[in-house]
């Protein structure tokens, strides 16, 4: 998929319990980057992620620093466009880093009502 380079992204950062310490300087390093919409609040396990995760909100001019940044602290993630198919974001559309998790699809919009494109740069 050709994507402009204004289009939005998601990265979802996991963790496990004993890499908590890690997922916070990764997030502070996102929330110190000028070109970073919006980094979330780490959360435990929700929606389709098995995992505590937080999110971070960037364009696709964006997407060579957020995988620089991931690949340098080893942390598992999950990087995606936000379209308006939610599952293919999650699947066919995703790039993993570190070993990929089980998602829950059956959480995920239908086609054509992805809520994550409503939420992008944003806390809600």
């Amino acid at each position: 998929m050709n994507l402009p380079d204004d289009a939005p992204y998601h990265a979802h950062i996991y963790f496990k319990p004993d890499q908590q310490s890690t997922a916070e300087e990764l997030k502070g390093r996102f929330e110190a980057e000028p070109d970073i919409i919006f980094v979330g609040v780490i959360q435990d396990k929700s929606g389709p992620h098995p995992l505590p995760q937080f999110e971070v909100h960037f364009r696709r001019q964006s997407l060579a620093r957020v995988r620089e940044l991931i690949l340098a602290s080893g942390s598992r993630a999950l990087v995606h466009p936000l379209t308006e198919d939610d599952l293919a974001d999650h699947t066919s559309l995703a790039e993993w880093f570190g070993e990929p998790l089980d998602l829950d699809l059956t959480t995920l919009d239908p086609p054509g009502m992805n809520k994550g494109i409503e939420r992008f740069g944003s806390a809600a």
